[in-house]
Formats: structure tokens, C-alpha cells, sequence
């Protein structure tokens, strides 16, 4: 009997996030991005599709240029296909429909200028679907995406049917959807090539028309022994030429097989991400609870045939668990906004570009990789997002004092701003403040994170040595247990309050410490709470390059211990450091410091190209630390440092008593 060939779709996408290190980039291109551009270059025959995010694209273009010369030479001889997308890699359903079109627009245009071709097909990032995304992508041209059989099996599909493209529609607009295979998704490249060849000749004799194929090009080189097993052991040059001499198998573009075969209908698919996502969406104790269901359903040997009505949790989730994402973003929207009100001539592709850098997805969310877990990302968002509101300020000027829920989470946020600094208090029970951020210096010094609670930390109690074999293969990284650091489990208990600046305790003289957590505001920023039989007020006030903060005492015998988190962009490396008054520089971000007295204290950072200076009312003493949290990764479970944490301890004697803080940012001499 004689078998039509399956036409293998086979599609890689290449993503580093906005902000990431050149040493980690480099990295990539040279165990991944250039390795497998020179294997796939000597196989003409093997046809593939390829998305670069946009911002990876102009690194890759500036730094690497002779090998996108190589991409575009395969581009022209008909070899690749390309996908386009956001140009920062948003996740397009969690940004304004505007911001939609202009980043699709723009990576597409891109794309068409250097390498000669205008995407028919887009990746969507993380595969997160909603179907509010179909619209902008068909206005911007766009006919087909790829995301994962999942979503297909949650819309009630038969498995048997995922061998070919399906119709949506919204608005008025259509939009085709390729399925990508999980088998595939797991067996590339971590089976041995033989095998995979094998499954996919199997496919094959059981009529499917293809194989769809679609999954992060990291996995080829990055991802932890893929190196090793992928170009040294040669199983990227064995499955080529395995398929090329299999007549079961042709490799096509997805352009190629939606011009030719027929749509296998009309679908609506639920809003939804790949598995994985789902389940790291959750907070911990449902994400504990779902997880103990999987395993409920998958030793009983039900998993496959139950999974689509297991669906977990969904990405906008990730606003919902993680309260620093959330004010990212909904700080994003409101510059958006801003934005878009602006006349069209006031407008400028500067302003746009950083715009869209602020809506790069990595640092809004995390799973199995540390995204919203590592400082520099989060600090992209911010470089770019305060660095777009001081352009729009300038043509556009904001009052110094505005009132707004921005969050949503019930609690007003106070903002008071310089022309140099701004300071945001929330009004709920802790009235500390939320950030602090120098326009000059583009951060935010509340930029950190708390430790929270996470499913995942239940592995390292549960952590053992052992063979992580995947069939004869190596295993992915959604198998393994690593760890990078030495990790107590203390290191993870998570935060019962906000890591914020100024968020108060009070140690009475006799009974155990008090959180200060039922201030009311009395004013406008200024907050009053009942401690110790007397009274309390903070008071906040900007001025020009200063941030003033009035402590106000009466009747209260014990001690104020006052917490600031300072995030600091050296964390524990060599360019940060304490700086007392006198000169002396008692140790780095990362050193315990306990002082008896101080009145001023500086942090250097040589990251930022700049400094916080502390200045208080009268002598206090002083213990720091570095916070750090527990994360997992690809590589295995990892300490970072987000912030300082400075404690400082204001002794009260029950007679009136005020004590003040100054804070200054400072641009260090070039």
C-alpha cells in the first residue's frame, strides 16, 4: 500500500527578553542561533519556518550581521518562511488593540525590509488565545497562527482531526489556526532522531495529512545538555537527513500547505495557554490542588483522555497572583493611554518604541523560567516606561498631585510629582509607598519583588538525586530538579506584607511587635494609626529632587522600626555599596550592616550610573540585608537578590517626637 508523504511544518521561534544581558545573548546565538542556522544552510531541501521577536532581530542584526546574511540568503532560495508578531513580544490579549496593530505592524515591516518577505503567519507569544486578538491580526494582514493542539482538544476536537488548519472568525475578521502537535513538542529534540523519524513515518501510514511543528529554538542548544546532544552528538544533522530521505516525510512551509488544502473548518477556541501554563497561572494552593489532580488522573491512566477539561488557570492570572505585575501593568496601559492622546504630531517612533518595550511579556509573569523572579527584566519595563513618560511630559505635563485606583485593588494611589522625581503612596492600611522613581536616572527603587508562595517550592523538600533519562534521550527541562544555589528551605517563606518603602512596625517597650497596618489617611498623603495608647502620623511630601517623609509621635513608649526595599540595580555584585557619612564604605548590597547611629547614608550603584541618598532628622540605628527570594528556572532553583532591605529603629519615649527622612536620587559624573 502505497502512503501519501505527511508534510512536516516545521517552525522554530527565537526570543530573548528586552533587556537582557549581552553575555546571555551571546551565549544564545552561539550555541543555538548560529548552530543551527549553519546545519539547517547545508540542507536546501529542508524547508522551515522561523520568528525572531523583534527586538532579538536588531541585537542579532547589529552584533551578529554575517549570520542573518546567512538567514537571508536561505530566505531567498525559498528555504524559509517567516512568522511575524509583536515586535517586543507582547502577549498581544493583554495589551490595547492600538498597541496591538502597531506592534504587529511594526516587526512585519521589519522583517520585509531586511529579508525580502512580508509574514503571512504569526507566533503568538506564550500561545496564550484569546480570541480578541483575531481582529488585529487580520487587519494587520496576518491569515494563519500556530498554537497548540491543547486548545483544540478544550474546544471538544477529535485528536485524529489535528492534522491540518482550522477557521475562526471575530468581529467580522477571519483567521486560520494550525494545531501544534504536543508529541512533536516533546519529542523534538529530545528523543533520539531515529525515534522521532519513526513517529513521524507512523503518522504518515495512518493518513495524516501533517505534522505541525512549532516550539522554542532554545530547546536546540540552550535548554540544560541540549548542546551537547543536539550539535556535538549530531542529532539536529541526523534528523534532517533523516527526513530528506524519507518517502513518507516532506517538509513544506505553512504558506505553502494553507494555499493548497482545504480548511478543516469553523472552530472557536476558549481562552487558554499550553498545559504547563495553565498550572503555573495559579496561586500556590490551587496550583498544588491541580497539580495533585494531574497526578490523581494520570496514574489512574486517564490523563490523555481527561486533560482538555483539566485547563487550570489562564495568563492574565499572572496580574491577579503577583501584585508588582499587576502595577506594571496597569502603569503600561495608563502611559499607553497617554500616549495615544497625544496629537499625531507630537508623537515619535522613539516614544513608540519604548512604549512597546514596556509591553515585552517576560517580565510580567513566571513558571518554569524566571521572568517576573529577575530584576534586570523588570527594570526594562521600567527604563523604558519612565523614560516614555518624561518624553510625553515634556509636551504634556502632568499635575503634581493625582488621586486614582490604577490597580484596581480597592485602594487609591496617592502620586506626587517633581519634574525630577516621583513618589506613589498607597492608601490602604500600610500607607507606605509603592514606588519611587527618578525620571534622570529612569527607576524605580520599589522595583522588587516579595517572596510568595510558590507550588513549585514543595520540590525542594521533595528533591532527590536520580536519573532524569527521558526514554533514551535527555530530559526537557519541565523534568529535571536542579539547583544553582544552596537553597534552605527558610529561604522561601513567603512575605506576609508588601516589600515596599516605609512600611512600619511598632516593638512596644513590653509585648511583641505590632505591623502598622490600619493607618487612615487624615489628608491628603499624610496617614494617621493609634500605637501604644498614643498617636502616629507620615506625612509625604516632593519637592523638586527630594522625597520628604514626616514621622509624627505622641504618647508612645518603645520602638518604631521603620522598612525600606530599595531596589537596587548591582544587587549583591562588585558595583554596589554602602557609602556612610564620613566616606567609609562599610561593605556591598549584598553584606549584612548593623549600625548603632547614623544620620545619612548613601547607596552607589555603578549599574544604575547612579546613588540614593538617605538623609535623616537625627540619629537612628540602622540593620540591612539583602532580601532575596527562591525561583526555579530551566537550569534549576535559584536565590535572587531583589532589593536592600534597610530596617531603621526610631526609639519613642511617650513626649511629642518627629523624625523625618529625605530621599535624593543622584546621576553619577560621567
Amino acid at each position: 500500500m502505497t502512503h501519501r508523504p505527511i508534510a512536516l511544518l516545521f517552525g522554530v521561534h527565537a526570543h530573548q527578553p528586552a533587556g537582557n544581558f549581552d553575555s546571555v545573548m551571546e551565549e544564545a546565538h552561539l550555541r543555538c542561533y548560529r548552530m543551527f542556522l549553519q546545519t539547517v544552510e547545508r540542507y536546501p531541501d529542508f524547508r522551515f519556518s522561523v520568528h525572531f521577536s523583534g527586538w532579538l532581530l536588531d541585537w542579532l542584526i547589529e552584533h551578529y550581521p554575517e549570520d542573518m546574511a546567512r538567514l537571508a540568503m536561505m530566505t531567498r532560495r525559498g528555504q524559509v518562511e517567516w512568522f511575524g508578531s509583536g515586535d517586543c513580544e507582547p502577549v498581544l490579549a493583554a495589551i490595547p488593540q492600538r498597541d496591538r496593530i502597531s506592534q504587529i505592524r511594526t516587526l512585519s515591516d521589519k522583517i520585509e525590509r531586511v529579508f525580502g518577505q512580508r509574514p503571512k503567519g504569526a507566533w503568538l507569544t506564550e500561545r496564550v488565545w484569546e480570541s480578541v486578538v483575531v481582529p488585529s491580526l487580520a487587519d494587520c494582514g496576518i491569515e494563519y497562527v500556530a498554537v497548540d493542539d491543547y486548545h483544540f482538544l478544550c474546544a471538544g476536537e477529535s485528536a485524529d482531526r489535528l492534522d491540518g488548519h482550522f477557521t475562526t472568525e471575530e468581529d467580522g475578521r477571519r483567521l486560520d489556526l494550525f494545531p501544534i502537535s504536543e508529541q512533536a513538542r516533546y519529542r523534538l529534540p529530545f528523543s533520539p532522531a531515529e525515534e522521532a523519524i519513526e513517529w513521524l513515518e507512523e503518522q504518515a501510514r495512518a493518513g495524516r495529512r501533517a505534522a505541525v511543528y512549532f516550539d522554542d529554538i532554545e530547546k536546540f542548544g540552550i535548554w540544560p545538555e541540549t548542546y551537547h546532544w543536539v550539535y556535538e552528538q549530531g542529532w539536529l544533522t541526523r534528523f534532517i537527513e533523516g527526513v530528506l530521505g524519507s518517502p513518507l516525510i516532506k517538509t513544506g512551509s505553512y504558506a505553502e500547505f494553507h494555499a493548497t488544502q482545504p480548511t478543516r473548518g469553523i472552530v472557536y477556541l476558549p481562552t487558554t495557554s499550553y498545559i504547563e501554563m495553565n498550572e503555573w497561572t495559579l496561586p500556590a494552593p490551587a496550583a498544588r490542588a491541580y497539580h495533585a489532580l494531574l497526578d490523581q488522573e494520570k496514574q489512574a491512566d486517564r490523563f490523555e483522555t481527561r486533560k482538555s477539561f483539566l485547563r487550570g488557570g489562564m495568563w492574565r492570572n499572572f496580574f491577579m497572583r503577583y501584585a508588582e505585575s499587576n502595577w506594571m501593568h496597569k502603569r503600561m496601559l495608563d502611559a499607553s493611554r497617554r500616549f495615544a492622546d497625544l496629537p499625531l504630531t507630537q508623537r515619535t517612533l522613539q516614544m513608540q518604541e519604548m512604549l512597546h518595550r514596556t509591553q515585552a511579556n517576560d517580565a510580567y509573569w513566571h513558571g518554569l523560567f524566571g521572568g517576573l523572579y529577575l530584576p534586570h527584566l523588570r527594570r526594562a519595563i521600567w527604563n523604558n516606561l519612565l523614560a516614555l513618560e518624561s518624553a510625553i511630559a515634556a509636551v504634556s505635563p502632568r499635575p503634581p498631585f493625582e488621586r486614582v485606583d490604577l490597580d484596581c485593588d480597592g485602594h487609591d494611589e496617592l502620586f506626587l510629582r517633581s519634574d525630577t522625581l516621583q513618589a506613589v503612596a498607597r492608601a490602604d492600611g500600610d500607607a507606605a509607598l509603592i514606588e519611587f522613581s527618578s525620571f534622570p536616572l529612569a527607576h524605580n527603587f520599589v522595583d522588587t519583588l516579595r517572596r510568595y508562595d510558590e507550588g513549585y517550592h514543595d520540590k525542594l523538600r521533595e528533591a532527590r538525586s536520580g536519573d532524569n533519562a527521558q526514554h533514551n534521550g535527555i530530559a526537557s527541562a519541565h523534568d529535571r530538579i536542579a539547583f544553582r544555589h544552596a537553597i534552605h528551605p527558610d529561604d522561601a517563606t513567603p512575605d506576609s506584607r508588601a516589600r515596599a518603602m516605609f512600611v512600619d512596625c511598632w516593638h512596644p517597650a513590653k509585648n511583641s511587635p505590632q505591623p502598622l497596618c490600619d493607618y487612615r489617611e487624615v489628608s491628603p498623603a499624610t496617614f494617621s494609626t493609634a500605637i501604644g495608647g498614643g498617636q502616629l502620623t507620615k506625612s509625604y511630601y516632593v519637592s523638586g529632587g527630594r522625597l520628604l517623609v514626616r514621622y509624627q509621635a505622641q504618647g508612645a513608649t518603645g520602638q518604631l522600626k521603620i522598612q525600606l526595599n530599595a531596589a537596587m540595580p548591582s544587587c549583591d555584585g562588585y558595583l554596589g555599596r554602602y557609602v556612610l557619612e564620613n566616606g567609609s564604605i562599610p561593605g556591598g548590597f549584598g553584606d549584612p550592616l548593623k549600625l548603632a547611629s547614623l544620620q545619612r547614608l548613601q547607596l552607589d550603584d555603578g549599574v544604575l550610573g547612579g546613588s540614593l541618598l538617605i538623609e535623616i532628622s537625627q540619629p537612628v540605628s540602622l540593620t540591612a540585608k539583602a532580601h532575596q527570594t527562591v525561583s526555579q528556572s530551566e537550569a534549576g532553583f535559584e536565590k535572587i537578590m531583589q532589593a536592600v532591605e534597610l530596617n531603621f529603629s526610631w526609639p519613642l519615649d511617650g513626649t511629642a517626637q518627629e523624625l523625618s527622612f529625605v530621599l535624593k536620587a543622584h546621576r553619577q559624573p560621567a
